[in-house]
C-alpha cells in the first residue's frame, strides 16, 4: 500500500516508510488476536486507511505513529472478537485457527528454511496451535490484554487505551488469561522428539498401520478436524487414541491419492495432505512425553488460501 504524501507534491509522503515499517508488527499482534491471518490483513489494511484517511496536519499532531496504528489496530480486533463469537457459534462443526505456513521441510525437529511463515509472522510459543487453541477460550478483553501485555510487553495502562478499562482491571484479565494458559500446558517434549513423532505417524498413516497409530498416540488423545462445512470432517472432537486412529485410516481410505509432506505449521513439524498437489488438509500436533496428545486437521479451503502456490481469492465464510 503506498500513498502519496499530498496530490500534485510529486513526492511519496517522507514519514511512508517509518509509518509502513509498523506494519510486521501490526500484522503479528493481529494474528495472533484473531486466529486467522486473512483477518489480520484486513485489520491491517483498515488501520492504515484509517491514517490516511486523516489529514497531514492530524497526523503530524501524533507523537508516536507506531502506537496509534497499535492502539487502532487492537480496537478493532477487539472489536472482531466480540462479534466472531457470534459467527463461530453457527459455524458448522469445529473451528480451528487458520494455519500458518513456512513452504520448507523441516529436518530433526527444525524448520530447513529461515524464512516465516508468509513473510509476515513471527514465531514463537506464542503462535503454535496449542497455544492459539486456549486463547480461543477466553473472553476478548482477555485475550487482548494476555496478547498486548504478556507477548508484546505492552504496561497495563497502554493497554487500557486499548481494551477501555483501568489498568488494574486489565492487570486482572491478563493474570485471569495466564491462568488459562498455565492449566492447559504440558511438559513441552523435545523439538527433535516431536519431529520424529510427527515422521512416524505419517508412516504409520501412509502403511496404514493402525498398530503403530495406537502406539504413537496417547490414550487419551483427541483429533478435531475444521471443515466449515464446506469439505467433509468430523463435526466433534474425536476421543481416544484408537478413535483417532480408526478415523485417520477411514480418512486414508475414502481419499487413497492423497500426498503427505512433512511441513512445519505454525512453527512445529507438522503434515500437509496434498491431491494432484493442491493442499487438501494441514495437520497440527500436540506432543505430551513421548506420545502424541491432539491433533488438529485444518480442511476449510478457505482457511488454507496461503498454502496453496496459487492461492484462490479468498471468501470470508471461513472467519
Amino acid at each position: 500500500m503506498t500513498t502519496p504524501s499530498e496530490p500534485g507534491d510529486g513526492l511519496l509522503d517522507p514519514g511512508l516508510s517509518a509509518i509502513m515499517s509498523e506494519r510486521r508488527q501490526l500484522i503479528n499482534l493481529s494474528y495472533r488476536l484473531l486466529g486467522s491471518l486473512a483477518e489480520a490483513e484486513d485489520v491491517v489494511q483498515e488501520t492504515y486507511a484509517r491514517w490516511y484517511a486523516m489529514s497531514r496536519k492530524q497526523q503530524e499532531a501524533i507523537e508516536s505513529p507506531g502506537a496509534w496504528l497499535t492502539r487502532v489496530a487492537g480496537r478493532i480486533c477487539l472489536d472482531l472478537l466480540g462479534s466472531a463469537r457470534a459467527r463461530r457459534e453457527s459455524y458448522v462443526g469445529e473451528w480451528i485457527p487458520e494455519p500458518l505456513p513456512d513452504h520448507t521441510e523441516w529436518i530433526n525437529g527444525q524448520s530447513a528454511g529461515t524464512d516465516d511463515p508468509a513473510d509476515r509472522i513471527t514465531l514463537d510459543e506464542s503462535i503454535n496451535m496449542a497455544f492459539l487453541v486456549v486463547l480461543e477460550s477466553m473472553t476478548p478483553a482477555e485475550r487482548v490484554a494476555f496478547i498486548l501485555h504478556d507477548v508484546f510487553r505492552y504496561s497495563f495502562a497502554e493497554v487500557a487505551e486499548i481494551v477501555g478499562r483501568t489498568p488494574v482491571a486489565c492487570r486482572q484479565l491478563a493474570f485471569s488469561a495466564r491462568r488459562r494458559i498455565h492449566a492447559s500446558q504440558t511438559p513441552s517434549a523435545p523439538a527433535a522428539r516431536h519431529a520424529g513423532l510427527v515422521r512416524d505417524f505419517k508412516q504409520a498413516w501412509e502403511a496404514k498401520d493402525i498398530s503403530a497409530l495406537v502406539g504413537l498416540l496417547d490414550p487419551d488423545a483427541t483429533m478435531i478436524a475444521d471443515g466449515g462445512g464446506l469439505v467433509s470432517a468430523a463435526l466433534h472432537p474425536v476421543e481416544g487414541g484408537e478413535q483417532v486412529a480408526r478415523y485417520i485410516l477411514a480418512l486414508a481410505d475414502r481419499a487413497p491419492n492423497l500426498t503427505l509432506l512433512e511441513r512445519t505449521v505454525n512453527g512445529q513439524p507438522g503434515l500437509v495432505a496434498q491431491h494432484n498437489g493442491v493442499t487438501m488438509t494441514v495437520a497440527a500436533f500436540d506432543v505430551a512425553g513421548s506420545r502424541i496428545m491432539h491433533v488438529w486437521a485444518v480442511r476449510n479451503p478457505d482457511k488454507l488460501w496461503s498454502w496453496r502456490a496459487s492461492a484462490p481469492a479468498r471468501s470470508s465464510s471461513g472467519s
